[in-house]
């Protein structure tokens, strides 16, 4: 595979510098066997793009599980701020991130493409690695600037941390937040605490600089290291002053959280000091930051001319117990292409257009976003090269069924194949076959029940991930240059 290669003048490797399920009546999946590079409509410009310029706000958390929310089914959260968003907006309950962990999620998301794709068989990103996505693929943010629009990544980017790889790079005016994980450090052989013993870190809440985490904004380190204890409600404050600097001019916002992911932090003043609250209180914040978000939408009267989608970037860690979050009904979490570590919660919200207090189980994913948005704000995207994800407009105005009717599960490598209700699963020697529709917990095997409908998926499945190998394009790689 060859890579672009960009070359550094500096010596330093970080060369940046100080300065629940739906209910019975409403699960519907859509049938189908059309292929995955070819199902659907991936066009973006429509006749239904507004005359109204339209805003976009992507809310993305980390590591938060498919009940982490009340209008999910979360027994102990409270998101009043979320639950009011779903009963304006739209649920969506077989929403779908693109791998079970960070930086392929991420990548998915900002190019419209399965992971594989464009970030080869990379998965996580380091603080240590040269390697980040291709300045050359299309981001959303790419898409909108040729349309005008003022963009902004405020929060965690995980898609390389060197300067040409950063947000501002990648179609966005402006960047603010920490550039990988918030258990990672700067610089890359810096001595972390150990890791997870997160009831002693949660004990000592003044503490969080020992990760030695970098905030950065735009291409220079602002704070290091940064006070993860407001991290979030600072995230906030950056994304209020861009809708309020931007208010007459149409916007995209990509505001993705650190948190939930491991550590927890929050402010002084919210801070529980019973580590079996931390969770709950980290997630309770971030939905109060969410309503805030929308309280200025509604204040500055953009509203009616703002879509906002909230959602996660894979299932929780399980394995972290009262510091990660809960799939139920689903199985596994974080890392896992059972549902639970991909299938996750999604909220849109746009008044007046995605229609109130409603629900949908049909297929959708974070790789449908970018040719929605593209419709939506009636841009014909011209990408780097072929995307995987679908147009969801009408869907989500449910003008339509969902375009989406098959869909494929990486880590880093292809594991997964959903088909309407069918999914087969296959790890190792272990081939798997399951009915959503009759058991979403992924319980019983029906492969050897229904061994035709195994073989011609595991077909379909392997099809559709060499057509996506074969047409993979190159990470962008930088090459240290000799002192």
């Amino acid at each position: 595979m060859k890579y672009l290669t960009l070359f550094l003048i500096h010596y330093s490797l970080f060369t940046i510098h100080h300065s629940a399920a739906a209910p019975a009546d409403e699960q519907r999946v859509t049938k189908g066997n059309a292929s995955a590079p070819e199902q659907g409509d991936r066009r973006g410009a429509s006749t239904q793009a507004s005359s109204t310029p339209q805003n976009f706000i992507i809310i993305f958390t980390d590591d938060q599980g498919y009940q982490d929310l009340g209008c999910f089914g979360s027994e102990d959260i409270k998101t009043p701020h979320i639950d009011r968003m779903a009963n304006e907006g739209r649920m969506l309950t077989s929403f779908y991130s693109a791998n079970p962990v960070c930086s392929a999620s991420r990548a998915a998301l900002m190019t419209g493409c399965y992971p594989r794709r464009v970030l080869e068989k990379k998965t996580v990103l380091f603080p240590g690695d040269n390697i980040g996505l291709h300045p050359e693929e299309t981001t959303i943010a790419d898409v909108l600037k040729t349309k005008g629009y003022a963009t902004a990544c405020v929060g965690k980017w995980h898609l390389g941390h060197h300067p040409e790889f950063l947000p501002t790079s990648q179609g966005f005016d402006s960047y603010f937040g920490i550039p990988y994980s918030n258990d990672m450090s700067h610089p890359a052989d810096a001595k972390r605490p150990r890791y997870g013993k997160w009831d002693e870190y949660w004990s000592k809440p003044k503490e969080s600089g020992v990760w030695k985490t970098p905030l950065i904004e735009n291409e220079k380190i602002l704070e290091h290291p940064v006070d993860q204890r407001t991290i979030t409600r600072r995230y906030t404050d950056r994304a209020i002053s861009f809708i309020e600097s931007n208010k007459e001019n149409p916007f995209f916002l990509y505001l993705a959280h650190s948190m939930p992911h491991v550590p927890l932090y929050l402010p002084d003043e919210l801070y529980n000091p019973d580590p079996k609250r931390a969770y709950i209180s980290v997630i309770e914040h971030i939905d109060a930051e969410v309503g805030r978000i929308l309280d200025t939408l509604r204040k500055e009267g953009l509203d009616q001319n703002t879509y906002v989608i909230f959602t996660s970037d894979n299932g929780p860690w399980l394995r972290f117990g009262h510091h990660a979050g809960k799939a139920k009904p689903l199985r596994n979490g974080k890392g896992s292409t059972f549902e639970g570590g991909m299938r996750v919660p999604c909220v849109t919200w746009a008044p007046g257009r995605i229609p109130a207090n409603s629900k949908s189980n049909d297929m959708a994913s974070t790789i449908d976003l970018l040719p929605t948005i593209a419709s939506i704000a009636g841009i014909e995207p011209k990408t780097k090269g072929p995307i995987d994800g679908l147009n969801l407009a009408d869907f989500l105005h449910a003008k339509s069924p969902s375009p989406r009717t098959e869909f494929l599960y990486y880590t880093s490598q292809i594991q997964c194949i959903r088909q309407g209700d069918w999914k087969l699963r296959q790890q190792e020697k272990s081939t798997q076959l399951y009915n959503l529709a009759e058991d979403i917990g992924e319980s019983k095997n029906l492969a050897k029940k229904h061994p035709e409908k195994a073989t011609a998926l595991m077909a379909r499945m392997k099809e559709l991930d060499q057509k996506i190998i074969a047409g993979a394009r190159p990470l962008g790689q930088l090459e240290v240059s000799p002192e």
